[in-house]
């Protein structure tokens, strides 16, 4: 009887471990989309008003490197857009996919970060 139950409930636990694994994978990158996401946000407001042509390009390369430094292989071709949604607001947003541990699965993260941007404004006072 022993036996029967040890093989019944080996599969069960390795799925467990498995899941646990991969609800791991995935919030590591959720969390290092949405750090990269914030690390181009606020580049990308500090550059807005003085560089307007610019700010694109640096932002997104800020993300980029957040990404290189803090998870390289952990998203699977992170697509980073650079959004201006409204006068004044900047922001960077970034998808992509997870590793998976199960055959077929697919996952994605999708982070999104924006902000006022920043300017000098002189005192007059």
């Amino acid at each position: 009887m022993t036996a029967i139950e040890f093989v019944l409930l080996t599969p069960v636990l390795f799925f467990m471990i498995f899941a646990t694994v991969q609800f791991a994978l995935y919030f590591w990158a959720d969390h290092v989309a949405q750090a990269a996401a914030q690390a181009g946000a606020r580049k990308a407001r500090a550059e807005a008003d003085e560089n307007p042509g610019g700010w694109r390009g640096k932002a997104g390369a800020q993300a980029r490197s957040y990404i290189r430094q803090l998870g390289p292989s952990l998203l699977v071709h992170p697509e980073v857009k650079t959004v201006q949604p409204g006068p004044g607001t900047v922001g960077v947003e970034i998808e992509a996919g997870v590793p998976t541990i199960f055959p077929g699965m697919r996952l994605t993260v999708h982070a999104q970060s924006q902000g006022p941007v920043e300017r000098f404004v002189e005192d007059r006072g």
